[in-house]
């Protein structure tokens, strides 16, 4: 249960080249790299609810380990896919429902930071949370 907490965005890695490979326009991904993001997340079993807020948008999101849901990123990219445990980090698989591609996803501790890492298209950012 090391992801329950309150996490909030201290720092991004190549998040505003992730994001125009994503697609986003030079707007959102401005305001997208300064989005001042906190997540909060209770795990039970395999069970996760995660609540996002941000500059722009709060949403709540429960998902099962290995049970595929749709999600809409803050940009209303959607897509499909599931998160699974492997080992102590969290992997999600998606697919963007616009054209088919893979998104990747990671979510672990490291140290005191909550690290997100994303890859799509070869292209991959991480996001530091602090509690």
């Amino acid at each position: 249960m090391a992801f329950n907490g309150s996490w909030k965005i201290d720092r991004n890695e190549n998040y505003e080249k992730f994001m125009e490979t994503m697609g986003v326009n030079m707007m959102k991904r401005k305001l997208g790299a300064h989005d001042n993001l906190k997540i909060t997340i209770q795990q039970d079993g395999n069970k996760f609810t995660v609540k996002e807020s941000s500059n722009f948008r709060t949403i709540d999101i429960e998902f099962t380990l290995g049970v595929n849901f749709e999600y809409s990123l803050a940009d209303g990219t959607e897509l499909t896919g599931s998160w699974n445990m492997e080992g102590n980090k969290l992997v999600g698989t998606f697919t963007r429902k616009d054209n088919g591609k893979a998104l990747t996803a990671y979510r672990e501790i490291i140290g005191d930071e909550l690290v997100q890492t994303y890859i799509y298209e070869g292209v991959e950012a991480k996001r530091f949370f602090k509690r």
